[in-house]
């Protein structure tokens, strides 16, 4: 619990918020929680704890009485699993082609979970991908060095990463710029008066009549909208048409209105600028200057909408030579050491990866912790603001927060006392209910989640 509330403070620190709220958060709980050695319980139960503290400093900015946050590190680190099923079934998450591979001198992981990266790495490979295996892609790869085939795959866009030890990690240029750089940043970068937000009555949720536009996709910055969702926050998810998902956007759709748009029109690009002129926050997990090269990047909506929280999530962080590179959680774990380090605690030396998507989930919970904060700061001191996390950042930070004796041999937890059903648009949904709990107001998603264009596109 100490270690939870000195990481929960370190958090707090960072954003510049009031050290007197921190007396208002109960921790329960100690790693492990999960089979690791990494305190994968105190990143969930600080990274949650922060977002739901960060929201109720806000609503106190707006009138109301402080109140009391709580979470469970069992039930926080069971949330960050994202386990849930539709239909009683639980659904297939991993492309056919996806995982680890072995090659010429170790290990590769291949991200193949959409079809354009799946058939982009075969083609690499020289294979066909219409008539490819798996045995046939294990072949090819054995004649590939580790980092060749990271360097051929960055340079077409795809997404694969060779295995790399702490050190090995540790002496890459991207290893040196992410352990330069802080966990998270939030800037100033413009004027403006603070932006008018509705009065709050002693039982609203911290969030109420706060406007998100969640223009993230796959896993870490859907939950990151999911969470201000839970504290009350009106969540836009705005997808492309064009765009493939991924089974949990039932899940992470909890909570959030579901819009689709075009940005390739200028039309509809004009709609999202409608929508941008009465948010709060934007929130965007496009690779580096993606939503920018749309006009959509963080000076343009402050200057469009001063008082705007803008949010990034990048894969690298924007600094360093892979500043430009798409990622995902399972290659940032691969490429930074994790999966080499979890294998040879275990003694046998075959990677593992973490027990759950750490890196993504503790990511998207510092989004919203991100923006929580910089609403504050926003209500205090006027301007706009722009949060940054990445995943490799994320990564850095939680391996900073020290290894755990024996923490592989404990069991996973049961996760059915965590778990509800929920009405969705997607089926019948079980999933995880919020592991944050506030003394006066429910957390919670009052809006079912709703298939992609279920709702208009205006608020």
């Amino acid at each position: 619990m100490t270690a939870s509330l000195d990481t929960l403070r370190n958090l707090w620190r960072i954003a510049g918020l009031p050290d007197d709220a921190l007396s208002f958060v109960d921790l329960s709980g100690h790693d492990p929680v999960f089979p690791s050695t990494f305190a994968v319980g105190t990143a969930a139960q600080a990274t949650i704890g922060a977002a739901a503290l960060a929201a109720c400093e806000l609503a106190h900015a707006r009138g109301v009485e402080r109140q009391r946050v709580a979470v469970d590190m069992t039930h926080a680190a069971v949330e960050c699993t994202g386990a849930f099923t539709l239909d009683g079934k639980e659904p297939e998450t991993w492309g056919r082609f996806s995982g680890l591979y072995r090659c010429a001198d170790g290990y590769v992981r291949i991200h193949a979970n959409f079809e354009h990266h799946q058939d982009g790495a075969l083609r690499l490979l020289g294979l066909d991908p219409k008539t490819a295996t798996r045995e046939d892609a294990e072949r090819a790869l054995l004649a590939w060095r580790g980092g060749d085939f990271e360097d051929a795959a960055a340079a077409q866009g795809l997404v694969a990463t060779m295995l790399r030890t702490f050190d090995e990690w540790d002496a890459t240029p991207q290893g040196r710029a992410i352990a330069a750089q802080p966990l998270m940043t939030i800037t100033r970068i413009g004027d403006g008066p603070a932006l008018a937000l509705p009065a709050l009555s002693a039982n609203a949720r911290p969030l109420d009549g706060v406007r998100v536009l969640d223009l993230t996709r796959i896993l870490a910055g859907p939950v990151g909208g999911r969470a201000l969702a839970a504290f009350g926050a009106d969540v836009m998810l705005v997808n492309g048409p064009h765009l493939p998902n991924i089974p949990a956007i039932a899940d992470t759709s909890r909570g959030k209105r579901s819009a689709l748009l075009d940005l390739r029109s200028a039309s509809e690009r004009d709609a999202l600028w409608r929508l941008i002129d009465e948010a709060h926050v934007f929130a965007q997990g496009y690779r580096p200057g993606g939503i920018a090269s749309l006009g959509f990047g963080p000076e343009a909506l402050a200057a469009r909408r001063p008082g705007i929280v803008y949010t990034s999530l990048t894969a690298y962080g924007t600094r360093g030579p892979w500043g430009s590179r798409r990622g995902f959680d399972s290659l940032v774990q691969t490429a930074m050491g994790f999966n080499a380090a979890e294998g040879e605690a275990a003694g046998d030396g075959k990677p593992r990866p973490l027990p759950m998507q750490m890196l993504d989930m503790a990511s998207g919970f510092l989004m919203a912790f991100g923006a929580a904060a910089a609403l504050w700061k926003q209500q205090r001191e006027g301007g706009s603001w722009h949060v940054e996390v990445s995943l490799a950042q994320t990564g850095h930070w939680l391996r900073g927060l020290g290894r755990v004796d024996g923490g592989l041999k404990v069991a996973k937890p049961d996760i059915a006392g965590f778990v509800e059903r929920y009405e969705s648009g997607f089926g019948e949904l079980v999933a995880v209910t919020p592991s944050a709990q506030l003394e006066r107001t429910a957390v919670g998603y009052p809006r079912r989640s709703e298939q992609p264009g279920a709702s208009a596109a205006r608020w």
